[in-house]
């Protein structure tokens, strides 16, 4: 009775929050919000070129708001992304754009020590911190914008993978869109929402009243510090209607394994109660409960059978929709990642921290800025 009651309570969570996803691709984008549209600075940290960073550093440009700036940082000069910013700012002369070279190391976070330089030089109190992978549409600012209301305390969004070129790049996108940004909207809908990396759109001076760019490193990653941060202020994260964009492109399977690692000790670390319970992610779980109670009780297996058919068509529904890549195997890789999510889940207690972008991070104090030579 127990495992066919958890089999039950899984697939109807898993159900609604499909549901939930379905409903926010009817609701229109925000317009107005309640601060208007003031001056806005794009913030954007480079680091190494990617395949596709031409395209997705030019869809800063093309943004269809009426006042803002856009601020690149890169790390250091020698940098093969910069002579790509440098062009970009060259034929776009109708956008401000400025590149800043630096690296001030202010905190554990390669990241957050790149926009330091940025984040002072912005020229208003509104700051939009993106990703360089991320395509943003012509609307992405002003949606952005409108989504802050009343209470929040920063705007977010999670990414959804788009064209995958591999086995791995379609893998990645199981865990990201059906996976990830459903579980992070689903959150936002019916409780507190939490904030991702991609997108941060900041209150300037809300955000140095509370520690500023050096508090976003006291965890491993600045989305988790971020959300923190916001609920100690009595504010809330807002999530804008629906994701954007991110091109996969080529991901080897050891690759996603090694991201979706990094991601789980973030989470670990700043949400460990959270945490416990992720181990219920996915369709292995509620699998399993809803066979052990068909065989326990001595039902028929073809049950079973129907139990995981509805869980993943209702993924693939959701993927048709949405317009999210799925493709012949896409229902594989649906099984195939949750299959590897147990394994993540316990792969995460080995140790804490990762690498990143060959910087070992691990939660530890701000340290006093220290200029870049």
């Amino acid at each position: 009775m127990f495992l066919a009651t958890a089999a039950t309570v899984l697939m109807i969570a898993h159900l609604v929050a499909v549901w939930l996803y379905l409903r926010r691709l009817d609701r229109p984008e925000p317009t107005g919000g309640v601060i208007g549209q003031p001056f806005v600075t794009l913030l954007r940290p480079v680091c190494g070129l990617d395949p596709f960073d031409e395209e997705t550093l030019q869809s800063s440009f093309d943004q269809h708001y009426p006042r803002y700036e856009i601020i690149f940082c890169a790390q250091s000069a020698d940098d093969p992304v910069i002579g790509l910013v440098n062009r970009l700012i060259a034929r776009n002369p109708q956008v401000p754009a400025r590149l800043l070279v630096g690296y001030d190391r202010i905190s554990g976070n390669p990241k957050l020590n790149n926009v330091w330089k940025g984040w002072n030089a912005a020229s208003g109190d509104w700051v939009c911190m993106t990703d360089s992978n991320l395509l943003l549409p012509p609307d992405y600012l002003a949606t952005v914008v409108g989504s802050w209301g009343p209470a929040t305390g920063i705007v977010s969004s999670p990414p959804i993978g788009i064209r995958p070129q591999t086995l791995g790049g379609q893998l990645e996108c199981a865990f990201l869109n059906s996976n990830q940004a459903l579980l992070q909207f689903a959150a936002g809908s019916v409780g507190p929402a939490y904030a991702q990396g991609k997108t941060l759109f900041f209150n300037k001076p809300l955000l140095e009243h509370a520690g500023g760019l050096r508090a976003l490193g006291q965890t491993l990653a600045e989305d988790a510090a971020a959300t923190l941060i916001t609920r100690e202020m009595g504010r809330e994260v807002t999530l804008t209607p629906l994701p954007y964009a991110q091109p996969i492109g080529r991901r080897t399977l050891a690759q996603v394994w090694n991201r979706q690692l990094r991601w789980s000790r973030v989470r670990r670390d700043a949400f460990p109660l959270l945490f416990a319970f992720e181990v219920l992610n996915g369709g292995v779980a509620p699998v399993i409960c809803a066979i052990a109670a068909l065989v326990l009780s001595g039902g028929d297996l073809a049950f079973g059978v129907g139990y995981v058919a509805l869980w993943y068509l209702a993924e693939v529904f959701l993927a048709a929709r949405a317009g999210w890549p799925m493709g012949v195997q896409g229902v594989f890789l649906l099984v195939l990642r949750d299959l590897m999510m147990p394994a993540i889940w316990l792969t995460t207690f080995l140790r804490r921290g990762f690498e990143w972008r060959g910087t070992a991070m691990a939660a530890q104090p701000a340290a006093s800025a220290v200029p870049a030579e």
